[in-house]
């Protein structure tokens, strides 16, 4: 059976509801010879007639009710769909999936997200925090439409669009000696304990890769699963936590110091990650428009 077009199921549909053809063509505003020859199209489509015809009034035949159930079923389902596409459009209505990184998660899209949520209320967010790797991977397997991660490799499969660069820091008490200077060397924190985040996977590849380069050895006493722990490690004297800038208490203790790394500089940047040739949706692009206007809010 060919395709059925849509809209002789609107012109049989029009004539079930007046019984005429005569009063449909009207409300359709074609004439009534181009209604019955367009019925008589659908017709020899459907190889069956769908209405009996008499001087007073049309009737639908047994099939005739058969396909108005049908096509009542089928437009109200593309109706519904188009709306839900123009919704979608609109940012009226819809689900965004995304994934984000534990650092940024905790930090600025809190904010991010209850002004996005104040503007575009019936969006459903669905967030997933993931470390940097993990996050790569879930945008590879199509989990999510766009992740807020690192580029830890360089690769012509994901797209990096930066929103931020967020420098490193060392973070200890006062009892160790760089914390009167205005940042510390590289070299200088392989004489103390260091403290990692075990998440931190591109953290942990920039540090390897700057220490490798200089052939120097790094003291890793603990690694952690959460920030919070990190810092707090750091506040009783156990060693020198390393984490990004963003991820710094608001404000220190005063038990504590930080310091950027310099010597190299380390500095990660913060970017919307999305496969290469993907587009964001339109609420992804109001979700990282609000990100923005956060981030320059905040600076």
């Amino acid at each position: 059976m060919p395709d059925i077009n849509f809209k002789l199921l609107h012109i049989f549909i029009a004539i079930a509801d007046n019984r005429s053809f005569r009063q449909a063509s009207e409300k359709l505003n074609r004439s009534q010879s181009a209604v019955s020859m367009q019925i008589k199209q659908l017709e020899d489509q459907i190889g069956a007639a769908l209405f009996h015809r008499t001087t007073r009034r049309v009737e639908l035949t047994a099939e005739g009710l058969k396909l108005l159930t049908f096509a009542r079923r089928a437009l109200g389902e593309w109706e519904n769909g188009l709306r839900e596409i123009r919704e979608a459009v609109d940012i009226q209505r819809g689900t965004l999936t995304f994934a984000c990184i534990p650092t940024i998660a905790a930090t600025i899209l809190p904010r991010a997200l209850r002004a996005f949520q104040a503007n575009y209320p019936g969006i459903s967010i669905r967030l997933r925090e993931l470390a940097a790797a993990d996050l790569l991977e879930c945008i590879r397997r199509r989990e999510v439409d766009f992740g807020i991660g690192i580029e830890m490799e360089r690769s012509t499969e994901f797209r990096f669009d930066g929103l931020f660069d967020d420098p490193i820091y060392a973070i200890a008490t006062e009892a160790f000696r760089f914390r009167r200077r205005a940042s510390v060397n590289l070299a200088d924190l392989c004489a103390y304990p260091v403290l990692l985040n075990s998440r931190s996977a591109a953290l942990r590849i920039m540090i390897d890769r700057a220490l490798a380069v200089r052939d120097l050895h790094m003291d890793i006493k603990f690694e952690v699963v959460h920030t919070h722990t990190l810092i707090a490690l750091a506040a009783a004297g156990m060693g020198v936590g390393i984490l990004p800038k963003i991820a710094l208490p608001t404000p220190l203790t005063k038990d504590l110091r930080a310091a950027p790394i310099a010597n190299p500089a380390l500095i990660r940047t913060v970017s919307i990650v999305t496969l290469n040739g993907q587009s964001l949706s339109p609420a992804g692009r109001a979700l990282t428009d609000a990100i923005r206007k956060c981030l320059k809010r905040q600076t």
